[in-house]
């Protein structure tokens, strides 16, 4: 039995540029639980600090979480972020324990 991969994806945006962000964000929800392997993806927005933004993902396999970020919608949103971003990208991968 494969097991499947968890994702937390934590992006910063300038504080100008919060709403920017989250637009493009929300724009990759849709598309993205419809891609094969695609289990859980949701987008949450920090209450204390709204320019923090956490994206919480549930991969049937790194297969599909590759596939997912090669897509391209995920490229093209890429592409936008550099002057909306207001640090690198930290995404981590997780296997579930219990």
């Amino acid at each position: 039995m494969t097991k499947s991969i968890r994702v937390v994806a934590r992006i910063s945006a300038h504080p100008e540029k919060v709403e920017e962000l989250k637009a493009v964000f929300l724009e990759l929800i849709e598309p993205t639980r419809q891609e094969n392997g695609c289990i859980k993806y949701e987008l949450l927005q920090n209450q204390s600090d709204p320019t923090e933004f956490t994206f919480v993902e549930e991969w049937a396999s790194h297969e599909t979480l590759d596939a997912h970020l090669a897509s391209a919608h995920i490229q093209t949103a890429v592409a936008k972020l550099q002057d909306l971003v207001a640090s690198d990208i930290d995404i981590r991968r997780y296997n579930l324990l219990a």
